[in-house]
């Protein structure tokens, strides 16, 4: 293996390269825009005043005339959308690497499409689970009054615990297989290429776990829990020396926590 892959560096940018990138730009500035407006809408529609002092989003309820597979419907697709927006620039550098290891450039970008098709399934398949957890979550927070006063320390707790996960040897590990490159010499059709994208998804979902978790709590329709979130995740995988922004993200995470739990005890 070359020095060039062995140090994680990104392969020398072609035309092919630059393509992509564009690609990408447009792609992220359409699911950032359509994000915005579904975030925008939904928040004119306010939510539900809770026991302890908090709000439910209307992400976990129907719409009037709704049917409840239609509003799962809804959540799955911004949700996606969702993804696109924050996790593109995460997936770019991945989709560079990938380029300058795969076994020869016939049909390329059609392959590329592949892997990222797969890493954007994965996080998709994140939102079918996550929707009806949250429906039911907000169901018994509705119907105990008790759980609900519980809701805001309960919250600090968890981005107090994901700032704590930062630290973890586990965090490291996955962060690691985010950043890494391909192996060399990896096959190029399209069904290998699905299969890396979706492992992809998998190693980005479990370092991002804890950052999940944070902007479920912040509120899946906050646009600036959301931007947060995203520059987080991209931070500690783009920057030099990952590890130790992951580390300084998580100590700012544990101070957010800390101010949440303060905040609801006072």
């Amino acid at each position: 293996m070359d020095a060039t892959i062995q140090s994680g560096q990104l392969p020398r940018r072609t035309d092919s390269a630059r393509t992509l990138l564009g690609v990408c730009a447009l792609l992220f500035a359409a699911s950032a825009a359509v994000t915005a407006a579904w975030c925008g809408s939904m928040a004119g529609m306010g939510g539900m005043a809770m026991p302890g002092g908090w709000t439910m989003s209307m992400a976990w309820m129907r719409m009037p005339g709704q049917t409840w597979s239609g509003a799962a419907a809804s959540f799955i697709g911004m949700w996606a959308v969702m993804m696109v927006a924050m996790m593109l620039p995460c997936l770019v550098p991945m989709l560079l690497r990938y380029s300058g290891a795969v076994c020869g450039a016939e049909r390329l970008g059609l392959r590329m499409v592949f892997v990222g098709a797969g890493y954007f399934c994965v996080w998709t398949l994140f939102g079918v689970v996550i929707f009806p957890a949250g429906v039911a979550l907000a169901a018994l927070e509705m119907q105990m009054p008790a759980l609900s006063r519980a809701v805001p320390v309960a919250g600090g707790v968890i981005v107090l615990a994901a700032g704590a996960l930062q630290f973890s040897k586990w965090k490291a590990r996955q962060l690691a297989c985010c950043r890494a490159m391909p192996a060399c010499r990896m096959p190029a059709d399209a069904a290998a290429a699905w299969r890396h994208g979706m492992r992809l998804g998998l190693h980005c979902g479990y370092c991002c776990a804890g950052f999940t978790a944070i902007l479920l709590v912040l509120g899946v329709m906050n646009l600036g829990a959301m931007a947060l979130v995203a520059a987080a995740m991209a931070v500690e995988r783009l920057a030099p020396g990952g590890a130790r922004m992951a580390r300084v993200i998580g100590l700012a995470a544990i101070a957010g926590g800390m101010l949440m739990i303060a905040r609801t005890l006072a």
